[in-house]
């Protein structure tokens, strides 16, 4: 498992690489600014209040169609997710099919159609324009709201709730809205396990009733069909849509916190913090401020030449990404600036953030910073309209938020118009680092006494509730690491038993990004090890092999190189029980402190080996278990962590091994379940030869 090391520093060294092919820290020399030509779209508004907008584009022989309801978003309070609920369940079947057949009619003329709480969208060739539409307005007409249904997308939505409870972003967002909006607004609202099993079908046929309205949506069509066509089918399948009263309810403007403090959400196992900066803004889609803070932002947190990046990046090697967002809203905008950093470093780069934030506020950016910046938005604004749907979606804003006709054909103009005292007033008006939460998701024992300096500490659970401070015992008086490995032995089952254990041979499986994943270890007691990790399709995609004395490993069939640290590291973990042969390999184990793990204390002994690199292991207080390692490996781009989880522990001839094993690789987790664990089986020595 821990061969998987190989893999991330593989990864990040093929990411340096790639970033080393052009001089990053040099913004390129900006073009002049040219003219923008937006393209033309049409529109009409039916009689039951359905606007309708038409991008003709002739390209491809394909239409889109799409369905964008208007209303403010809606409060859910104790039932929240059920609005989500109700705009996938809109495509689960309707009246006159079920979902299987509404499949099979989509997929025989090789259309999509998807459905939201916000809306509904299909496309397909324009050949089968009719019969999209036709299956388009039987979805959005009769949907079937099947009670079965209903129960499998409540499994479905508890199963992503339960994947989430491990990702430390997934943590962060929750957090970052409850706080930010609070949890009388709607946008500070999280979906959890608790308010999944209050959801009723009713409570998503209402939302459906209440709000699919024709005077309620746009209607947008682009790609290969003309004006006048369009006019004949929206007629015919939308004009007999009745129309109802669709009220949109106003909410209390949230506040940023009075004075700047620190929300940390303690996460026992972390070797990383996400860290997020952020607070309600009152900024509204194309006002004046919308641009300047467009232009603000770009200056600050929003690209790779930005201040954050170049600062927590580039200067002080804390991240591999840190920026910024100033985000209009028609209800509440909001500024974050975030980044993912090592837990020793999470106070530093938490001052620089601030000071960077300080920085904007108290001086003026330079001309060279003001010319690159809207270089930069003026060449994404002028690429985002090579696409049509572009086009639509710039009709529906100019109609949702009341812009001026020609607000987007004027919009690189207004960017260039911007100036230096402009971005230092729209940053004085909202970039506020005396007034923010700072959220930190992270180890609570190794940064949050550091934290202190910026605001008081207050804790708070993953969906932003407070909670208490963690607590954890002192350590015993008179224990010390020798005992706390011996315990550890006897807990696996005593020496011997470990001792009767001649070769072990495993097969692990896993998964990630859709990739099945095996993994198949075979150990020898004198030291000899093979692992073999493949990808179902792709064959072994990494291995590792020491004959007990030398270590080799290969990914995708490349030889790796294995430098004295992480061979020593090898050689230690090819070993079935490595803590026996601590004394031996000269490996000082030294008792740290008592940590909570997931819920779990654990006295912490760390594990000094000669060549330099050190394990972290976490035994615990209660079983005697390791259940949590951290692996130190130095690389090019600095040390890196890599955390393992251990747990299901079971016996094989008469000795415990974890059954269970996750890595942490950044937000990701990787977790292996071993399906097959012998003991004492033939392995030769030829699979041991090191090459």
């Amino acid at each position: 498992m821990k061969k998987l090391i190989a893999y991330t520093i593989g990864f990040c060294l093929m990411a340096g690489l790639a970033f080393a092919q052009v001089d990053r820290t040099k913004a390129p020399q900006p073009a002049p600014a040219r003219e923008i030509k937006i393209g033309e779209y049409q529109s009409i508004t039916l009689k039951n209040g359905l606007q309708v907008f038409v991008v003709e584009n002739r390209k491809l022989p394909r239409i889109q169609i799409s369905l964008q309801l208007k209303n403010e978003p809606v409060f859910e309070g104790e039932k929240a997710g059920y609005v989500d609920m109700a705009g996938t369940l809109i495509g689960t079947g309707t009246k006159t099919r079920t979902k299987a057949q509404l499949d099979e009619e989509v997929d025989f003329i090789g259309a999509d159609i998807n459905t939201s709480s916000s809306g509904i969208f299909g496309s397909s060739l324009s050949k089968h324009t009719n019969k999209l539409l036709e299956l388009f307005t039987d979805v959005l007409y009769n949907p079937a709201f099947a009670p079965d249904e209903m129960e499998k997308l409540k499994t479905q939505t508890l199963s992503g709730l339960a994947a989430g409870k491990e990702n430390p972003n997934a943590i962060m967002g929750n957090v970052r809205r409850a706080l930010v909006y609070s949890k009388q607004h709607p946008y500070g609202l999280a979906t959890t396990e608790e308010s999944v099993g209050k959801i009723t079908l009713e409570d998503c046929k209402s939302y459906y009733n209440t709000y699919f309205k024709p005077n309620n949506a746009y209607l947008i069509l682009v790609g290969d069909i003309d004006f006048k066509t369009a006019k004949t089918l929206v007629e015919k399948y939308f004009g007999k849509w009745a129309a109802g009263e669709v009220k949109n309810p106003t909410y209390v403007q949230p506040k940023e916190p009075a004075k700047t403090y620190v929300a940390m959400v303690d996460r026992s196992s972390a070797v990383q913090s996400v860290v997020n900066i952020a607070y309600p803004v009152d900024l509204k889609p194309g006002t004046p401020d919308a641009v300047k803070a467009r232009v603000t932002n770009q200056i600050l947190g929003g690209g790779f030449s930005a201040r954050l990046m170049q600062n927590l990046r580039e200067k002080h090697g804390y991240t591999y990404g840190a920026s910024s967002s100033l985000n209009a809203d028609q209800l509440v905008g909001n500024f974050n600036a975030s980044a993912s950093v090592r837990n020793e470093v999470t106070d530093s780069a938490v001052f620089q953030f601030l000071y960077e934030l300080k920085r904007i506020v108290g001086e003026p950016v330079t001309e060279e910073e003001l010319v690159a910046a809207k270089a930069e938005i003026s060449g994404a604004f002028g690429r985002s309209l090579e696409s049509p749907q572009t086009i639509a979606s710039f009709a529906v804003n100019t109609a949702k938020y009341k812009l001026p006709k020609d607000y987007y054909n004027n919009y690189v103009k207004a960017i260039d118009a911007v100036t230096l005292a402009d971005v230092q007033a729209t940053a004085k008006k909202f970039i506020r680092p005396d007034n923010a939460h700072i959220v930190v998701v992270g180890k609570a024992a190794d940064v949050a006494g550091k934290l202190k300096q910026f605001g008081e500490v207050k804790y708070f659970d993953s969906y932003g509730e407070p909670a208490a401070a963690p607590t954890v015992s002192s350590l015993p008086a008179g224990l010390t690491a020798d005992k706390v490995i011996a315990d550890y032995i006897t807990a696996l089952g005593g020496e011997k038993k470990i001792s009767e254990l001649k070769t072990i041979k495993a097969t692990a499986k896993g998964s990630v990004q859709g990739m099945d994943l095996t993994m198949v270890s075979s150990k020898k007691s004198d030291g000899k090890y093979l692992m073999e990790l493949s990808v179902a399709g792709m064959g072994v995609l990494q291995k590792t092999v020491t004959d007990g004395k030398e270590v080799a490993q290969q990914m995708q069939g490349q030889k790796i190189p294995v430098d004295a640290g992480l061979k020593e590291m090898n050689l230690f973990d090819a070993l079935i029980v490595p803590e026996l042969a601590l004394a031996r390999m000269n490996i000082k184990p030294s008792l740290k402190a008592v940590e909570n793990v997931e819920g779990e204390e654990a006295y912490v002994v760390e594990y000094a080996f000669p060549a330099g690199g050190k394990i972290t292991n976490y035994f615990s207080r209660k079983s005697g278990l390791k259940i949590q390692s951290v692996v130190y490996v130095k690389t090019p781009q600095g040390e890196v962590s890599v955390p393992y989880q251990y747990q299901n522990f079971k016996e094989v001839n008469g000795v415990k091994f974890p059954h269970t094993l996750i890595q942490s690789m950044g937000p990701m987790k990787l977790k292996f379940e071993m399906t097959a664990a012998e003991a004492n089986v033939a392995l030769d020595d030829s699979l041991f030869k090191v090459q």
